[in-house]
């Protein structure tokens, strides 16, 4: 850290504007001066080190393991930012472009320079009696506390609070605090690794063998609010048996505050260690425990249907066979069914959701009997067997509408878009992004569809395409919005899924009566599957579309009385729910046809 004075003196014949920097034991004896503005110069941030250390590469991009380095060792200190860019890029680790640096092979770790590494160690030989306090509290971290060093220390109070006292003196460390609630800082990264570089591999072990055990035994709160720091230490100790179960409880910790990237990385950290230990029924329990963890927090940083989700669940199931059926079997299958789902893999999302139901039902779990029929409502609502779907939703733990199973769940699929936030008109058909019919709102939408899909989430990817398809129509882009409808289709088949399917036919008839040269025949085609499909599904409010639809083509041809005995009929069988667009819409339609 760098101190700048600013000194301003007014002169009879002119002003004097004096820059000066110094370190901080420097003592500046016109500090106190009215005309004197001091600035404190911290470390630099990591985004300044990133730029510094481009800067040094000629303004070239360097790679995110250098940079990562740099940033780490550096600690801030724009000539050690400096130095280490400089040695990289002189070391042959590197290959110049005409743009940016690329690595030519694995970047091992970047070495202390030596002079640097040279200059620590002799200062820490010179001061032989704080080099063992300097070794063992660099084996804590970077920061420690002087009642745990107390505590895990082999010296005897006077001379560990000596040693101690030298450190700060000599600058190595800063201390925060008075003995026993003192705190003690190394100056820097690099005095730290330098203390602990200087360690006997066998010595190394052994005190972070005696911090880890301190910590479990004296400081339960620590070690109950930071597993992290005991598995750190046990893992450095090559205790693995005892480090997993702590690498286990940090990955719980930070996923339930929601860190899921730290919590991914220590129960991968666990998983690491646990491949090292012999094959046993207590090895697979503990590996079990640590996938389930680690797909759910890799489910909520990279989506349901991620690859690596379907991986980390399938070792799960199989880890599930080889105990027996462990109570993690219902979250393993829970989890596989979310991501097969996701991927739209629908005959394989039933064959889980029947497993669940089953699985649920022997064992007699509530909680699991009512997540199971949710997970096979779902799955049948979007196969388009609606009656089955009301029948299990109604026993699952998800709320549930009458009108779900007629094929209309919420204000998009009811044609009620004023009643949706964020949605401007009729026709806004992807919630929470602006109305078609504007070329800005169109192209959120393609956005947002390809969004999805980037996500792994193909389950949703052909009703959304048909809702844009529809969109599309009705913004004077027919054509494209036919291109889109068959993209659609294609994906229903593909899938199997059947919740839209009949939407999705008499958007198509109304793009094609909608073309520049209306082809009527096609249009009263695509109605009449519409038709068929929602009449099959028992899908009534998609059958009142389809009918409105055909109706109206038929008005248009002169068929007066076919269109209005098909609506009337369908119609007739709704006995609430006047209010909707849709049923508006046709009682409208009924009322034309009837004055002939």
């Amino acid at each position: 850290m760098e101190f700048l004075g600013l000194v301003v003196e007014q002169v009879p014949t002119a002003r004097l504007c004096a820059l000066f920097t110094h370190r901080p034991e420097f003592q500046p004896p016109w500090v106190h001066r009215s005309h004197v503005t001091p600035l404190t110069l911290h470390r630099l941030s990591r985004p300044e080190v990133e730029r510094l250390s481009v800067a040094v590469a000629g303004d070239k991009a360097l790679p995110a393991e250098v940079i990562q380095q740099v940033v780490r060792k550096t600690d801030g200190v724009p000539l050690f930012v400096e130095e280490l860019t400089k040695m990289v890029l002189e070391s042959g680790l590197l290959r110049e472009g005409e743009e940016l640096y690329e690595l030519t092979g694995p970047l091992p770790p970047l070495a202390i320079p030596t002079t640097l590494h040279d200059s620590l160690m002799a200062r820490l030989d010179r001061l032989a009696p704080i080099k063992v306090v300097a070794q063992l509290g660099a084996t804590i971290g970077r920061q420690f506390s002087y009642e745990l060093f107390r505590a895990v220390s082999p010296l005897d109070q006077p001379t560990l609070q000596q040693g101690l006292r030298q450190l700060v003196e000599t600058e190595l460390a800063y201390q925060q605090g008075s003995p026993p609630q003192a705190t003690y800082t190394f100056k820097h990264a690099l005095i730290q690794d330098a203390a602990y570089q200087s360690l006997l591999r066998s010595t190394r072990q052994q005190f972070h063998q005696r911090i880890a055990q301190v910590l479990a035994e004296q400081f339960p709160e620590t070690a109950e609010t930071q597993p992290e720091l005991l598995a750190h230490h046990y893992t450095a100790a090559g205790l693995s048996e005892h480090a997993i179960g702590y690498w286990q409880q940090a990955g719980r910790k930070a996923y339930e505050r929601s860190a899921h990237v730290e919590a991914i990385a220590h129960l991968t950290q666990g998983l690491a260690l646990l491949t090292a230990l012999p094959e046993t029924p207590a090895r697979a329990q503990q590996e079990l425990d640590l996938q389930i963890a680690l797909a759910q927090a890799l489910s909520a940083t990279k989506s349901h249907g991620a690859p690596e989700v379907e991986q980390t669940y399938a070792r799960a199931r199989a880890l599930c066979a080889q105990v027996g059926e462990a109570p993690q079997l219902f979250p393993t299958l829970w989890g596989l069914w979310r991501f097969y789902h996701a991927r739209a893999a629908l005959p394989t999302v039933r064959e889980l959701a029947e497993q669940l139901v089953q699985l649920a039902e022997r064992k007699a779990d509530p909680t699991h009997r009512m997540a199971a029929h949710a997970a096979f409502g779902q799955t049948l609502l979007s196969l388009g067997e609606y009656a089955a779907a009301r029948t299990h939703l109604e026993q699952g733990d998800r709320p549930h509408r009458p009108d779900d199973a007629a094929g209309s769940r919420a204000p998009p699929w009811r044609g009620a878009w004023g009643a949706v936030p964020g949605c401007g008109g009729r026709h806004a058909v992807v919630p929470g992004l602006p109305g078609a019919g504007r070329a800005a709102g169109l192209a959120q939408m393609h956005q947002g569809v390809a969004a999805i899909v980037a996500t792994g989430q193909r389950v949703s990817q052909p009703r959304y395409l048909a809702l844009l398809a529809e969109a599309m129509g009705h913004a004077g882009q027919v054509e494209e919005g036919l291109r889109l409808l068959a993209e659609a289709l294609t994906a229903f088949e593909e899938s199997g899924r059947g919740d839209m399917l009949a939407e999705a036919y008499r958007i198509q008839g109304e793009l094609r009566r909608r073309q520049a040269i209306p082809d009527a025949a096609q249009a009263e085609a695509c109605f009449q599957q519409a038709l068929a499909i929602a009449c099959r599904q028992q899908a009534k409010s998609w059958e009142l579309r389809a009918a409105t639809s055909l109706a109206r083509l038929w008005q248009q041809q002169g068929k007066r009385t076919d269109a209005h005995q098909l609506l009337a009929e369908v119609y007739g069988w709704f006995t609430e729910g006047f209010d909707t667009a849709d049923l508006q819409e046709a009682r409208a339609l009924l009322e034309t046809l009837e004055k002939g």
